[in-house]
């Protein structure tokens, strides 16, 4: 991502995921920066960053996607990545099992 908006450092919330970015006439798989962040002073909301890979990406212009979230947005969101990353490792867990008993 040598055209990158988002700075990504040792500080960077996930650096390198997989993505999907979606229009009504194209698909494309690609790799991801996600930041969540606030303003060091004076913070007053959360800041979720998205920033996909540009140098495999031809329908979209380099760009970084941002949300505002209220301190109680971001708990929300934070509780729903909870509750699916748990139905996720519950998943995984019982295909593990169910391999284990052929």
């Amino acid at each position: 991502m040598a055209d990158r908006l988002m700075k990504v450092n040792a500080y960077t919330t996930l650096d390198l995921v997989d993505a999907v970015a979606k229009g009504h006439d194209f698909e494309t798989e690609s790799m991801a920066v996600v930041n969540a962040t606030a303003n060091r002073d004076d913070p007053d909301c959360v800041r979720l960053q998205i920033e996909l890979d540009n140098m495999t990406e031809d329908h979209l212009p380099a760009h970084m996607d941002a949300l505002e979230l209220t301190p109680e947005q971001a708990r929300t969101l934070a509780a729903d990545l909870e509750k699916h990353a748990t139905r996720v490792e519950e998943a995984g867990t019982q295909q593990t099992e169910d391999r284990s008993d052929d």
